[in-house]
């Protein structure tokens, strides 16, 4: 299976001995940012670490073993295990610090509120702040979408101070939903104790160096998340259904936009994938790069490719495109209720395995959230879709009129998986 891809064990297990050497239990590690060659580098134990990262705790042992450094959390919730998972894998982590947001219905201007929560996370930077495997903290989450109280950045100040007063050995940073010179100026005037900024940037990720220096910001950065096109940037049908990549489309805007951002920008620190697991949102399939059953598609071969200059040795099949009724995903596809109509795949193997199928039939997600907030999975409508090859496949519309989505799962059994979806509507000519 993909998961033992030895090429990419050998490099990990010398820096993890070399990182549980130096690390004791409960004494911290030191990180730092230093000017240095026109930029920053981060030192971490007085050594260079430039961050790579993936967000969620999911497969940790996977990142380790492809070639990962760092992990990013949202909260501090279940910190001892993930801080000891980390530290046993030679992991290290930007501890998330959830923080209440006005989009949720915090107050700024509530005082009282801003004093319950500055205490509330002075406790959890008490509990981990000796962790050998931490690396730095993150106020909140997008404290910028939708909000419309700056004091909120007088707030993260004051945990940043706090945080600094109690915690020396590691930086303070706060995530930013994109770049825009409003923010910016507020983080610069209010909030002199972060250490760094943390920018979430999807499609416009290849111009992220040319944005921060616009705006001014000449400290350090990391980028937290980043990813797909995301479901708000790209495409929309004629009946608002978001337009996704298939994973193949994705693993090349990957490739393409690390290169010409993160891997070459000298203000940025490294950065953190998302996501390392699985999740609905818009979709199953949008932003994890993992399936439910914990398959891995061809963004991972990039990032381990990223991460460690090499490809693994068994790579994810590569899907070309899908057609239904000879239509592609763009020509905004109407299909009559109860006809039969054909679904042509394109795939192909770049190991020569044997590939398979499967299809699921789901009603267009109506769950739609904001800012990554949870969503439900949508229903599934079973028996309408029959397949006798990979190449082929039939489907019969639904009786019910409606917006629909169809997706493909192609597989090479070896864990590795391509996949993609078309959504189309259902009406009565």
């Amino acid at each position: 299976m993909k998961f033992y891809r030895s090429i990419t064990w050998i490099l990990p297990s010398l820096l993890f001995l070399t990182f549980s050497a130096s690390a004791q239990p409960d004494k911290p590690i030191k990180a730092e940012i230093v000017k240095r060659d026109g930029g920053y580098t981060l030192l971490r134990d007085g050594k260079p670490y430039f961050i790579k990262g993936a967000g969620g705790t999911s497969y940790m042992d996977r990142l380790h073993a492809y070639g990962g450094n760092s992990i990013r959390t949202w909260s501090t919730h279940d910190g001892q295990r993930i801080l000891d998972e980390a530290q046993r894998l030679g992991l290290t982590v930007t501890m998330g610090l959830a923080v209440a947001t006005e989009r949720h219905g915090f107050d700024y201007n509530d005082k009282e509120a801003v004093a319950q929560q500055l205490e509330r996370l002075r406790a959890e930077v008490l509990k981990y702040r000796n962790h050998p495997a931490l690396l730095a903290w993150g106020i909140g989450n997008e404290l910028n979408l939708h909000y419309t109280n700056p004091k909120v950045w007088d707030a993260v100040n004051e945990i940043a101070e706090m945080i600094h007063e109690l915690d020396p050995n590691h930086l303070v940073t706060t995530m930013l939903a994109g770049i825009n010179q409003k923010e910016i100026d507020y983080i610069k005037a209010k909030c002199p104790a972060l250490d760094l900024i943390s920018v979430q940037v999807y499609g416009g990720l290849a111009s992220v160096p040319e944005k921060i220096r616009a705006t001014g910001w000449e400290k350090a950065y990391m980028v937290t998340e980043w990813g797909p096109t995301g479901h708000w940037e790209g495409p929309q049908t004629p009946w608002k259904a978001s337009v996704e990549e298939t994973s193949s489309e994705k693993a090349a805007v990957y490739k393409s936009r690390y290169e010409a951002s993160i891997a070459t920008d000298k203000q940025c620190l490294g950065s953190y994938v998302f996501l390392w697991g699985q999740k609905q949102e818009r979709t199953p399939t949008w932003y994890g790069l993992f399936t439910e059953a914990g398959e891995e598609n061809e963004v991972v071969d990039v990032m381990q490719y990223l991460w460690t200059g090499q490809w693994p040795e068994n790579r994810a099949p590569h899907l070309d495109s899908v057609r239904l009724d000879g239509k592609r995903v763009l020509d905004f596809i109407y299909l009559t209720p109860g006809q039969i109509y054909t679904v042509d795949v394109f795939a192909s193997d770049p190991d020569g395995d044997a590939l398979s199928a499967r299809w699921e039939l789901l009603h267009e997600s109506t769950d739609l959230k904001e800012g990554g907030d949870r969503e439900s999975r949508p229903e599934a409508v079973p028996g309408l879709v029959n397949h006798t090859s990979v190449e082929r496949a039939t489907l019969a519309a639904p009786s019910k009129e409606g917006a629909y989505r169809l997706f493909l799962y192609v597989s090479d059994g070896n864990n590795n998986v391509a996949t993609a979806n078309i959504p189309f509507y259902v009406h009565r000519p």
